[in-house]
């Protein structure tokens, strides 16, 4: 049975914006809240010559991408390479592409843009922006309506994560991992570890949010975001998969979060609680639970 709550339990500690799906993310301390997520994160995307999309599950060396949002342009840089910037108005021709099973259309930023990246990841590819952001709809078995749609994110426009939740899985490890390791848009503090497992609608700032389900989580999490490279390949996975792991067989760590009203938020606003239940996640009993 839901049940309804006014009080902060909780703050925000960091916001990260990742303009390239894939690349590397930036910390800000304010964002605007659009139906697609925070402004500017994962309009853009790395995409095969098939125009299938690449990510660090293949190239690990993605993590050392940096791109950034610069007035009217983006800006790539990466070790050992000049800086490119790509026009937002850079009147790219229109093209397909496939984001999981969606495809869905976007622009593509040029031969320039494409051998830069080609030359820093390995493989050829390109780089495209997207062209409607209403083109992607939630998934349908989330989804409230059709009006809930989502950028070039896996499946969600926003992944909230708790610091006090990282530092339980921390005290498990025998290497702790940073938060960097799980990519979320939202870092908040001070809630009781996997306190977000309860929570159902969040106040931040003058935005609202739908808490929609858990996030499974994959092999990106074994890399390590600063060198581009696998420490360990099992883990965090490992250990999560000995107590996150649900019912599914999912891997879970966060939350995916749909905004129910846009707004802006800011690092130190409270998250507040308006809406909870029981954990959304289902998980195995650990004598059930599998070592990867």
């Amino acid at each position: 049975m839901a049940r309804a709550g006014g009080s902060g339990v909780a703050s925000v500690a960091e916001l990260l914006i990742y303009p390239v799906k894939s690349l590397a993310g930036d910390t800000h301390a304010t964002a605007t809240v659009e139906p697609t997520g925070l402004a500017g994160d994962r309009r853009w995307m790395v995409i095969d010559p098939a125009g299938r999309f690449i990510t660090q599950r293949e190239h690990p060396g993605m993590a050392l991408l940096h791109p950034r949002l610069a007035g009217d342009a983006l800006v790539l840089s990466a070790p050992g390479m000049a800086e490119l910037v790509v026009p937002l108005a850079h009147g790219g021709t229109a093209r397909p592409v496939t984001v999981w099973r969606d495809t869905v259309p976007a622009h593509d930023a040029g031969d320039t843009a494409a051998a830069w990246l080609t030359a820093a990841i390995g493989p050829r590819c390109r780089l495209v922006h997207l062209a409607n952001q209403a083109a992607r709809p939630l998934r349908p078995d989330f989804a409230r309506d059709t009006r809930e749609v989502v950028s070039f994110a896996d499946g969600f426009p926003l992944l909230l994560a708790s610091l006090t939740s990282l530092a339980d899985l921390n005290g498990r490890l025998a290497r702790p991992v940073p938060m960097s390791r799980f990519r979320p848009n939202l870092v908040v503090a001070d809630a009781p570890a996997w306190a977000e497992d309860s929570w159902r609608r969040v106040r931040i700032g003058t935005a609202i949010f739908r808490v929609a389900k858990p996030c499974d989580r994959c092999v990106m999490t074994t890399i390590d975001q600063r060198t581009g490279l696998q420490p360990d390949g099992h883990e965090p996975l490992r250990t999560l998969a000995t107590f996150r792991r649900d019912q599914k067989g999912g891997i879970m760590f966060g939350q995916n979060l749909v905004p129910e009203q846009c707004g802006v938020i800011a690092a130190g606003d409270a998250v507040e609680v308006i809406e909870a239940g029981a954990p959304n996640v289902t998980l195995l009993a650990p004598k059930d639970a599998v070592l990867l």
